[in-house]
């Protein structure tokens, strides 16, 4: 919703939900668009959040658009660095910021592109989670212009 000039970006992980759920949380918030910031989006794993059935599910059961954002993925080293524990959470989040530094997505994407958007990855809560940090450096990048960050 943009509402003062104020952009609302939000997050959301699909594991420990329900495809009715999710599907319901992003309709009801009237995301327009999920941006996948997964580095691999066709795991066995990922169940109805597969990219290949996704876009299709998005769009006919919450009325939104689905992109891929590589840019905003972990590299698969970093990832497997800090599932293995070889990375603290806090060390893995100030490589993933300089990972986002070095790509800058912000020169690929638009603030209106990411109004009304929602970040998606696997985890379920946002506290150690890289869309979390995505946001935050999106939010950042696109200063002075207000991004709003939801969690869902």
């Amino acid at each position: 919703m943009e509402t003062n000039g104020t952009v609302t970006l939000y997050t959301i992980g699909f594991t420990k939900t329900s495809a009715e759920r999710f599907f319901a949380t992003l309709r009801r918030h009237s995301v327009k668009r999920v941006i996948d910031t997964r580095v691999n989006r066709d795991g066995q794993l990922a169940g109805f959040a597969k990219a290949q059935d996704l876009q299709y599910f998005l769009h006919e059961l919450a009325g939104a658009d689905y992109a891929a954002e590589p840019l905003l993925a972990p590299t698969a080293e970093l990832l497997r660095r800090y599932r293995d524990k070889t990375l603290t959470w806090d060390e893995y989040a100030q490589e993933y910021l300089a990972l986002l530094r070095e790509r800058t997505p912000e020169r690929a994407l638009s603030i209106s592109t990411l109004n009304d958007a929602c970040l998606l990855c696997s985890e379920a809560t946002p506290e150690h989670c890289h869309r979390r940090l995505a946001a935050e450096y999106l939010q950042s990048a696109f200063a002075p212009a207000s991004i709003e960050i939801v969690h869902l």
